[in-house]
């Protein structure tokens, strides 16, 4: 059931927010040189990488690193990164994730390729067998501010808790976050 609700929302998303996509693509490559979308590698259900598109909030030429190990974030950022950001509208691209079945709507977010920290401690909780997600628990309980082990522990919790009925309410709470901005650092 949960693989039919991820194709049938992906498909009316992109087909009602198509506009805003093409629109935000034209305004990424107005605003900053380089291609509209950033492809990074993630790691994904049973810690296999896959390729994950955003919009393109940094600087081409910023280093692959979690926005967090960066010395200046903000000196990377694009003249529409921090929009993106703090809107969420960077992550609509990952709508196509969502139809080839590498990422579902809700989950636990994809862990970079290179945070080792991260995929070692959710393998250690078993949280490595689920599919990654637009949106998770440990996402609406602090989404940037959370440290490693409470993101990891959280979504330990969403493994154990998770059913059609709490990823309805994860993303009813997604929604009100992201219409007030909460919880998004850069």
């Amino acid at each position: 059931m949960k693989r039919i609700f991820d194709i049938a929302l992906a498909i009316g998303l992109g087909v009602l927010f198509l506009p805003v996509l093409l629109a935000l693509a034209l305004l990424v490559r107005l605003t900053s040189p380089g291609p509209a979308l950033y492809w990074s590698d993630r790691v994904g259900r049973k810690n296999r990488i896959f390729h994950m598109p955003k919009f393109r909030s940094m600087r081409v030429d910023t280093p692959a690193v979690a926005t967090h190990l960066l010395a200046d974030p903000e000196a990377c950022m694009t003249p529409i990164g921090s929009f993106l950001r703090r809107s969420s509208l960077d992550e609509l691209p990952q709508l196509w994730n969502i139809l080839t079945g590498e990422m579902s709507f809700v989950g636990p977010r994809p862990a970079l390729f290179n945070q080792d920290d991260l995929i070692a401690l959710r393998t250690e909780a078993g949280v490595h067998v689920l599919t990654p997600g637009l949106t998770g628990w440990a996402q609406i309980n602090g989404r940037d501010e959370l440290p490693i082990p409470e993101k990891v522990r959280l979504d330990a919790e969403y493994l154990r808790r998770r059913s059609f009925a709490f990823d309805l309410l994860i993303l009813w709470r997604t929604a009100i976050k992201v219409l007030r901005r909460d919880g998004v650092s850069h």
